[in-house]
């Protein structure tokens, strides 16, 4: 029955959209074609689009009534796929996936832009002493730490202690890294200065990149040992998977952004 509304609906929609050209809506998919760089890249600027934290409440209870409407096949005639891609958008933007409670804005990915540039802009300033080394490193992994953690898989309950471990382990490890790059910049001999200010500058990047692999695993080493739920086709919940875990996190801490 779920099925034959969900066909109605979809049938509308394509019948409201004959003359756009928006694809034809999916619900839970991407919008574009993931099999190329370009729609894999378009995916990632809808996902990123800051223009999303600036949705209203009521903004977003239409946009969650709409997919709940094509869902259950009670589409109202006239709606176009831009307006149910839109709603999608909205919708997996603002709100958690497994809770469906709202994301804090400054750790939604649409918000990693606007908040994260002036934390990046810190770690690239020149002739940075050790306390501020150690105050952006510190800024950016925390910051890290809880756009992960509000964006993990929620399906399995997470102790407070976890994060914790997590946590600190980031910070530790990027400010170890991003210290430790410095000591050996400043104490090698055979560089000029002109060429040990240039290597210093690079710093950043080798201690960030690090420290965020280590972020991401360990704020999220829970789902590596339980495993995470898989659900069919229809929704429904088939078992739990380490495997499914691994790949997710790989994918996660290669740069892609996953939700």
């Amino acid at each position: 029955m779920a099925d034959t509304a969900t066909t109605a609906s979809a049938a509308a929609a394509s019948a409201a959209n004959a003359s756009t050209d928006a694809p034809p809506f999916q619900l839970g998919k991407p919008r574009f074609q993931q099999t190329s760089f370009y729609g894999r890249f378009r995916h990632f600027l809808d996902i990123i689009d800051p223009r999303t934290l600036f949705v209203t409440e009521r903004r977003l209870r239409e946009a969650v009534q709409l997919l709940e409407d094509y869902k259950h096949g009670t589409l109202r005639p006239g709606v176009t796929n831009e307006q149910l891609w839109s709603a999608q958008k909205i919708k997996q933007a603002i709100l958690h996936p497994d809770t469906n409670e709202k994301i804090f804005m400054p750790f939604r990915m649409s918000g990693y832009i606007p908040f994260g540039t002036p934390i990046v802009v810190g770690l690239l300033l020149p002739n940075q002493t050790l306390a501020s080394t150690v105050f952006w490193q510190w800024l950016n992994q925390s910051h890290n730490a809880c756009v992960n953690y509000a964006n993990r898989n929620a399906t399995k309950p997470s102790p407070t202690s976890k994060f914790i471990q997590g946590y600190l382990g980031a910070v530790i490890s990027a400010v170890s890294i991003a210290v430790g790059l410095n000591v050996l910049v400043q104490k090698a001999n055979k560089f000029t200065p002109a060429t040990r200010l240039l290597v210093q500058r690079f710093v950043p990047f080798p201690a960030v990149a690090s420290a965020n692999i280590c972020n991401v695993v360990l704020m999220r080493y829970g789902e590596l040992e339980e495993g995470i739920d898989v659900l069919d086709g229809d929704g429904n919940l088939v078992g739990s998977s380490k495997i499914a875990a691994r790949h997710t996190l790989f994918v996660a801490s290669t740069g892609h952004i996953c939700h």
